[in-house]
């Protein structure tokens, strides 16, 4: 059962810079039995992000990981996925792809976090949601449509199937090129992800080009 991640953030930290080839399987990272279906474009390496914006581990990663997602050249392609473990985990992601479906996930996303960890939100109720919708240029009544929409059930179904076959036990995770698994249990602190997905991005485009 997925469990929000509980992280020793005392210990020591890595380098700023982490060499591929310096990574150990199974230690730093972890690589999946059976990849999962990437969904970037072509050519692309794959960056994916599990998270739950209930989750106040996700919500401290978002400076360091955006950071680094400002450093990516146009081969990497990065994927945002809310985790599914019912509830408010669910209701959060229907409300990510319901702001997707409304092309206002990007100006929404890090505002979602901080109202849930700043100003002590919910955000679970239909019509909380839909007036927080309104605030990103959408109507009220769009934002309740969205949120009942197929497609949007559709997709959260999408992303509780993929969650299990990442075979992740808690969040946040960074998961590279669909076989590559970074933790903070594996990284050392939520610090440290961004460095070693970084390696493992590396690592990724160096086999491509042999």
């Amino acid at each position: 059962m997925l469990k929000t991640a509980i992280v020793a953030l005392a210990g020591l930290g890595l380098s700023a810079a982490v060499s591929a080839q310096t990574l150990t399987a199974g230690e730093d990272y972890e690589t999946l039995e059976t990849p999962v279906e990437t969904r970037v474009d072509d050519g692309q390496i794959e960056v994916t992000e599990v998270f739950w914006f209930g989750c106040p581990h996700c919500y401290r990663l978002q400076p360091a990981v955006t950071e680094w997602y400002d450093t990516l050249p146009d081969d990497v392609g990065v994927v945002h996925q809310p985790a599914t473990m019912g509830g408010a985990w669910n209701v959060h992601a229907r409300a990510f792809y319901a702001a997707q479906e409304l092309g206002i996930e990007e100006d929404l996303h890090k505002d979602f976090f901080d109202a849930i960890h700043k100003d002590g939100r919910e955000l679970t109720d239909t019509d909380e949601l839909a007036a927080f919708f309104a605030d990103y240029g959408v109507s009220k009544d769009e934002a309740r449509e969205a949120l009942g929409s197929f497609g949007v059930k559709s997709q959260v179904n999408k992303a509780h199937a993929r969650l299990r076959n990442m075979r992740l036990k808690g969040v946040p995770a960074l998961m590279v090129d669909g076989r590559y698994l970074v933790t903070p249990q594996s990284a050392g602190s939520l610090d440290n992800m961004p460095k070693i997905a970084d390696a493992l991005v590396e690592r990724v485009r160096e086999d491509r080009t042999e």
